[in-house]
């Protein structure tokens, strides 16, 4: 297997910019592979629009189901599930109220099931979350979609990832970029867990200073090589130093001081990366440092 240099987007909070600056960088150089592991919230194929032709069912857990033809209605399955997933409803047809299912709150721990007398629950496979594989005008591009209200979501960014490394293998790419979903919970430990080098998008504002920080302390853990790219970093330029400051202070770079730039809306509103869009702009010409310090170094 060939060596693929992995690239993470990352961001400690939501609207810093990350997916803009993910789909820069994936619309920069031919036969590059994108992954868009933001599962619970994919937005990147909007702007990259992949030609999908594989598409794969992801289970992302078991719900239960009550028969109730079998179901004697003893209530023992409600009286022990500590996530309140269970409930006596009012129904018409049973005067004493009927033991009811909540799928959103349904653990799928399988304890019901198997504390049933009458083995009235049966454990169903959740299998309304996909994963896409296809082709887009720079390379291959994966995604996934996971279910409202559905587990997993570190487990399918997993599945995306490994999918992203086969398909940069079979096809000869040498990059795949990431585009990861904010914050640091588990889908994002998935998202930069064994990539070469991740990039922290974050504002110019209280709060991305924060969030940048928890983010940047967790890459730490994963001994992966950090960078820090300043969005709109012209908006607040005390807190831009700020930022320029600390991050100097515990050796990250800062390989980016993006300014504000509306194009940058209106080349999301037409489906194209500001690349695309505005090739010749002064944020364009950011990215594009960004993009031979990170893919051709």
């Amino acid at each position: 297997m060939q060596k693929i240099n992995e690239i993470s987007i990352l961001s400690g909070k939501g609207g810093t910019g990350k997916t803009s600056l993910a789909a820069a960088l994936a619309t920069m150089g031919k036969n590059t592979v994108a992954a868009d592991c933001d599962v619970d919230v994919a937005n990147l194929y909007l702007i990259l629009n992949p030609d999908d032709y594989k598409t794969e069912k992801y289970i992302s857990g078991h719900k239960a189901v009550i028969d109730y033809d079998i179901c004697t209605q003893c209530g023992l399955c409600k009286d022990h599930c500590r996530f309140g997933a269970i409930e006596l409803q009012p129904d018409p047809d049973y005067p004493q109220g009927k033991i009811t299912i909540v799928e959103t709150s349904c653990d799928g721990c399988w304890l019901c099931s198997r504390i049933c007398p009458v083995n009235a629950i049966e454990m169903v496979p959740s299998d309304k979350s996909f994963w896409y594989l296809g082709e887009y005008r720079y390379g291959k591009m994966v995604h996934a979609r996971l279910a409202p209200g559905e587990e997993n979501s570190g487990k399918l960014v997993s599945v995306v990832r490994e999918q992203a490394r086969k398909t940069a293998d079979e096809c000869g790419a040498k990059n795949i970029i990431i585009d990861g979903p904010p914050g640091t919970g588990c889908a994002a430990i998935a998202s930069l867990t064994g990539a070469n080098k991740v990039v922290i998008v974050t504002e110019p504002t209280g709060t991305g200073l924060h969030d940048m920080k928890r983010i940047l302390d967790l890459a730490g853990r994963f001994q992966v090589k950090r960078y820090v790219v300043i969005n709109k970093s012209d908006l607040n330029p005390d807190i831009t130093d700020r930022i320029c400051s600390w991050c100097e202070k515990e050796g990250v770079p800062v390989i980016g001081n993006l300014p504000f730039d509306p194009r940058m809306v209106h080349s999301m509103v037409a489906c194209k990366s500001i690349q695309e869009w505005a090739p010749d702009s002064e944020i364009a010409a950011s990215i594009q440092n960004i993009y031979e310090l990170l893919v051709r170094s």
